[in-house]
């Protein structure tokens, strides 16, 4: 009874090494998993050289019942990209609007690898000067606002290497702020489901926002006392708006990063 056996396995190890019937023949090809997977499995020989069920998950390496090809076809790749491009100009010339930053896919994951991450980044922002190189001229309405993380890349200096002036902070107690706010769930927009009734905030002027002639920027209350009502408005969301009181005016700003924002 043993040789139709031994003949039988002798004819599958000549069918799999000549590739015919390459997924009759098992291996983990296309099967491969991140982790604990107890359904990556397969049947073929293991790399203890023995025949029968093998698996295509991580712990087998640990547990020495990988198939024979886990090591050439499971390594797993994550998404690689590109470093970010610049920001785009503003969408639009002396309005608040939205610059656009963006990566490409360079290598996409395999085998359970990392998946990609975001590709696109928009962030609030708003030309100070028009095509024509003349400046825009916006002294009055409400203060735009933008998340603190969007100001990184802001320059340090002029264009004749000349530091700029760092600017201040002011401190905020919000009032209202309408529903949209918590509401929004694109990346850009965040930032905005912290804007909270009732807590203090704190919104750094910096250049370019700071206008030079004056040394502050718009709508942060310089020239209003503390009992008056001001207005502020999110930057990509029209939608999120509301008003706050100016506390005080400080050198830096000492709130947490979830509670510290950027005037446009």
């Amino acid at each position: 009874m043993t040789g139709p056996s031994v003949e039988f396995a002798c004819l599958f190890l000549v069918v799999c090494a000549l590739g015919v019937n390459h997924l009759a023949c098992g291996g983990c090809a296309g099967k491969c998993c991140r982790g604990k997977d107890s359904s990556c499995v397969t049947t073929d020989w293991r790399m203890d050289r023995v025949y029968g069920t093998c698996y295509c998950d991580e712990l087998c390496v640990r547990t020495k019942d990988c198939c024979f090809d886990y090591f050439t076809e499971c390594p797993a790749q994550d998404c690689a990209v590109s470093e970010w491009s610049y920001w785009s100009g503003c969408a639009k010339q002396c309005q608040p609007s939205v610059r656009v930053r963006v990566r490409h896919i360079e290598q996409r994951p395999r085998n359970g690898g990392e998946p990609c991450p975001d590709l696109e980044q928009k962030a609030g922002c708003r030309e100070y000067r028009d095509h024509q190189g003349g400046n825009c001229g916006l002294n009055s309405g409400p203060a735009f606002i933008t998340s603190i993380e969007f100001g990184k890349g802001r320059p340090k200096h002029d264009s004749y290497g000349n530091p700029l002036d760092p600017g201040f902070c002011v401190e905020f107690t919000l009032e209202s702020r309408t529903p949209h706010c918590t509401v929004e769930n694109q990346p850009h927009t965040h930032w905005m489901r912290y804007i909270t009734e009732g807590f203090k905030v704190c919104v750094a002027c910096q250049p370019p926002a700071m206008r030079n002639n004056s040394g502050s920027c718009q709508g942060d209350g310089q020239e209003s006392d503390k009992e008056a009502v001001l207005h502020w408005q999110a930057v990509g969301s029209p939608r999120c708006s509301g008003t706050w009181k100016k506390v005080q005016k400080t050198q830096q700003c000492s709130c947490p990063p979830q509670h510290s924002f950027l005037f446009i």
